[in-house]
This record gives structure tokens, C-alpha cells and sequence, in this order.
């Protein structure tokens, strides 16, 4: 029974982490560290070397799950995988619709996430200082570059993959951002929703190529370096903050404003593509309030996530 409750409540972190690898600026490397499972997750990713596959093919299941905890592994990548096919269909009507509420719901998530994540640093010295600041200065840079042109080649969705997926596990840098940038995010996303595997093959291949070289090098981070590892990636999550401010105006190939509602829906006919923003301050009324509402809303979701995984972890140490 409580081999089937931890399942579940894994499923549910992989759902999170998977939502969260949807959405633009926000990061399931970031749930996984907030839910307490990024460690596991990370050391579970990188025992599939040479010595799995030995298992494997003799025929040693029992060894092989053991050694990469693969039970642990597949319960939250099927979570995070039924997460991302279930929610870009919904994700995308709510950003071509009522973009304003959305990114202020995420703005608010990624806020309190610098939080739940900061507070997880043992000391604070001018090492962990300075990898916090330059977390930070770099995720801020690029929030601010301009995303590239659609490619649909296999070798591009590859290298997409590979670079998405290493973005994705690591807290604070936003796979979807990575793809925004990379100007795949829409393409895959239709990809998703309409089940191109031409497209999802070479992307999914980069994935797991990305995923297995980059978990081990994270796990090296982040057991040797841990205090610095962490203010890093809390700076990640700070820079990104930018990337997520619900109020900016989108902006064409020439530079010049696209035309949106007073939800930040585009009134554009035909496909539409952004290739930059100006972001504004608001005027208070009651698009503004319905945005602080849904912001406060998201940084008590995160809140409410970490107390939760706080709250098992200290009732299994008694």
C-alpha cells in the first residue's frame, strides 16, 4: 500500500514536470526540485551505462530495474508523458486566447519556485553569490534574443531535442523557451496535438541522447557542488522571470507591433508568428485584477507542492 501511494504521488510529480515542460519559461527541472525528486531522478537517468545494458540483455530484469530504478523512472515519465499529450491542446487555446491570464498564472509559479528552490541552499558564501548572479545574467540574456525561423529537418529537430531536453531537466531553464528560441516550440507542439511522429521521432531521439550525456554531468554538479549548483539554477529561475511578464506586446519579423485584444490575443488571420516582444506596464482594471488574482494563485500552487513534498519526506524520516 504504500509502495502504491508513493507510485502515485510520483505519477502526479511527473504530470507537474510535465505540464511545466509545455509552457514557455518555466521549467520541470524546477518541479522535480521542488517535489524532492530531482536527485533520484538524476542519479536514476545517468545508471543507464554500459553496465544496464549487460543486465538487460542477459536477461536479469530484476538487477537491471534495481540498478537504474527504473519502476521510480517510468511511473514519472509516464506521468510527464500523458501530461504533455493531454495539455497542448488546452495550452495552446489558452495562448492564442487569453494569453494575459495565463503568463500571469506562470509568473507567479516561476516567483514563488525562486523561493521554494533558494531555500534549499545550505550557505550562503560569495561562491554560491556569484553563481546565483550569473544564473541569473544569463538566463536574463536569453529571455531577450529573438527566436530563429521554423525548421522541420531531421538533423535541426535532432539538436533540438538534444539541447530542449537538457534545458528541461535542469531547474529554472525552460525546455519550451529553449524550443521558442530554437523556433520549433509551435511546430512541435502542432506535432504533438496531431501525432506527427515524423516530426516527434528525430525529436524524441535528441531527447534521449540529451537526456542520458547530461544527467551525468548534472549529478556531478550537483553532488560535488551542491550549495553552487543550486544558487545557479535558482538564478535560472529568477532570469526567466522576464520571459513570463504577462504584459508585452508581440512583435513581427519587421519589428513592428501585432495588433491583440485587451487579453493579448493576436488579431492576426492565418498563421501566426512572434518574433520578439516589448513588454509594458499595465492600466489598473479588471483584466489587471483578474491577472494579480491568477498570479497570487500560482505562487500558492507552488507554495502549497513544496509544504506537501516537505511534509512526506519529514514523515518518512520518523
Amino acid at each position: 500500500m504504500a509502495n502504491l501511494k508513493e507510485h502515485v504521488g510520483n505519477f502526479f510529480k511527473g504530470f507537474a514536470m510535465g505540464a511545466a515542460n509545455v509552457i514557455p519559461g518555466v521549467s520541470g527541472g524546477t518541479i522535480a526540485l521542488i517535489t524532492g525528486i530531482f536527485e533520484r531522478l538524476i542519479d536514476s537517468l545517468k545508471s543507464f551505462n554500459l553496465h544496464a545494458v549487460k543486465l538487460f540483455f542477459k536477461g536479469e530484469f530484476k538487477k537491471f530495474a534495481k540498478h537504474t530504478d527504473f519502476v521510480f523512472l517510468f511511473v514519472v515519465l509516464l506521468g510527464a508523458g500523458i501530461s504533455i499529450i493531454s495539455l497542448a491542446k488546452v495550452l495552446t487555446f489558452l495562448f492564442e486566447n487569453y494569453p494575459i491570464f495565463i503568463w500571469s498564472f506562470f509568473f507567479g509559479l516561476i516567483l514563488a519556485s525562486v523561493w521554494a528552490v533558494g531555500k534549499t541552499i545550505d550557505k550562503w558564501n560569495l561562491p554560491v553569490i556569484t553563481s546565483f548572479v550569473a544564473g541569473t545574467a544569463i538566463a536574463t540574456v536569453i529571455t531577450v534574443l529573438n527566436p530563429a525561423t521554423e525548421n522541420d529537418s531531421f538533423l535541426y529537430l535532432f539538436i533540438s531535442g538534444v539541447v530542449a531536453i537538457c534545458s528541461m531537466i535542469l531547474p529554472g531553464l525552460s525546455g519550451s523557451f529553449v524550443l521558442v528560441l530554437m523556433g520549433e516550440y509551435e511546430l512541435i507542439l502542432r506535432a504533438v496535438d496531431e501525432f506527427n511522429f515524423k516530426l516527434i521521432i528525430p525529436l524524441g531521439l535528441g531527447a534521449v541522447f540529451g537526456l542520458l550525456a547530461f544527467a551525468h554531468l548534472l549529478s556531478w554538479l550537483y553532488k560535488k557542488y551542491k550549495n553552487q549548483t543550486i544558487a545557479l539554477l535558482t538564478g535560472f529561475i529568477l532570469g526567466s522571470l522576464a520571459i513570463l511578464w504577462p504584459w508585452k506586446h508581440s512583435l513581427d519579423k519587421d519589428g513592428l507591433l501585432m495588433q491583440a485584444d485587451k487579453f493579448g490575443k493576436l488579431l492576426v488571420n492565418g498563421d501566426v508568428k512572434v518574433f520578439g516582444y516589448e513588454r509594458f506596464m499595465p492600466t489598473f482594471d479588471s483584466i489587471l485584477i483578474i491577472a494579480i488574482v491568477l498570479a497570487i494563485v500560482g505562487f500558492f500552487s507552488i507554495w502549497i507542492l513544496e509544504k506537501t513534498a516537505s511534509g512526506k519526506e519529514n514523515s518518512k524520516d520518523l
